[in-house]
């Protein structure tokens, strides 16, 4: 499943952007910008980080589901108080999360360098 490509689909909604809008603020027509929602791997992050800077929000935000899962899922069960379990799976959300922007630094220095 396109995770990032679906993430900017429920953000745009959420926020009432149609494809047309949202396409024509990026230069794009809306068929490519509709590719870019069901193809995820096209969009590079400077594209990524045009989207979130449009759609208020952060790149980090539409690449970790992992993190807003747990959080969502504390949420919705109703209670204040974390058990040690959620606290470990949320420090474990983090660290994958940290990871993850350690190789994404990594990806874009050998992009400069280059």
């Amino acid at each position: 499943m396109n995770n990032i490509g679906n993430k900017i689909r429920i953000l745009r909604e959420q926020k009432g952007y149609s494809q047309e809008s949202l396409a024509q603020e990026l230069g794009l027509t809306q068929p490519s910008y509709a590719r870019l929602e069901k193809q995820d791997e096209r969009i590079s992050i400077t594209r990524l980080i045009q989207i979130a800077t449009i759609l208020k929000t952060t790149v980090a935000e539409l690449i970790d589901e992992k993190t807003q899962k747990v959080i969502n899922q504390q949420g919705s069960e109703g209670s204040q108080a974390y058990n040690v379990d959620t606290i470990n799976t949320i420090i474990n959300a983090d660290k994958e999360h940290i990871a993850t922007l350690k190789e994404e630094i990594v990806f874009l220095r050998n992009l400069l360098q280059k």
